[in-house]
């Protein structure tokens, strides 16, 4: 039996075939959001390194987020509403940690998009399948009430980073090399 006689044999039968990722993410990045993601080990130890020199109440609180265990996305629907709030390692100063705001996660068919949507630095994006436990985030940095401008329109506002799920109520993004104040940043998503 050829390849494609099998593949129509398996579709009339009703046996699932896993789903490959069609690269739209590989479409839509950035050569400086590509650059910015092929250094993410170096950038993220070299701002964790720095971070050390915060305070050290500060420091315990991030360690404690950063070794919580990975688990898939797969399993999980992330819309709705979240607390969400950003640290800043690195950079300007060597540790930041915000208060807590608002975001929104929803889905519009072609995945999750997310928007901050109180504080006066805001990030609206689309996330995008890479691998069990990660997915790379595709967004727009903005301020107050400026409308956000799309990914792609230059260094200034467009942000990338990876995700990552700690459980169903708990989940981050790092952000490497953010085009502002730090080297790293986090962004912790609670419920």
């Amino acid at each position: 039996m050829t390849p494609r006689l099998l593949l129509a044999a398996l579709c009339l039968i009703g046996v699932a075939l896993p789903a490959h990722a069609d690269g739209e993410v590989q479409k839509l990045i950035t050569a400086a959001g590509k650059a910015r993601l092929d250094k993410y080990g170096g950038t993220r130890k070299a701002a964790l390194e720095e971070a050390k020199a915060g305070d050290p109440a500060e420091v315990r609180e991030l360690d404690a987020l950063l070794a919580k265990p990975l688990v898939a996305f797969s399993d999980k629907d992330l819309t709705g509403n979240w607390k969400c709030r950003t640290i800043k390692a690195g950079g300007i100063s060597p540790l930041v940690i915000y208060g807590w705001f608002k975001c929104k996660v929803s889905d519009d068919g072609s995945g999750w998009r997310l928007q901050k949507i109180s504080g006066s630095q805001r990030t609206t994006g689309r996330f995008f399948d890479d691998g069990e436990k990660r997915a790379i985030y595709l967004g727009s940095f903005s301020v107050n009430d400026d409308k956000a401008k799309p990914y792609g329109s230059g260094p200034e506002s467009d942000q990338i980073g990876y995700a990552f799920r700690n459980s169903a109520t708990e989940w981050r993004i790092e952000f490497p090399a953010p085009y502002y104040e730090s080297k790293l940043d986090v962004m912790e998503l609670k419920r």
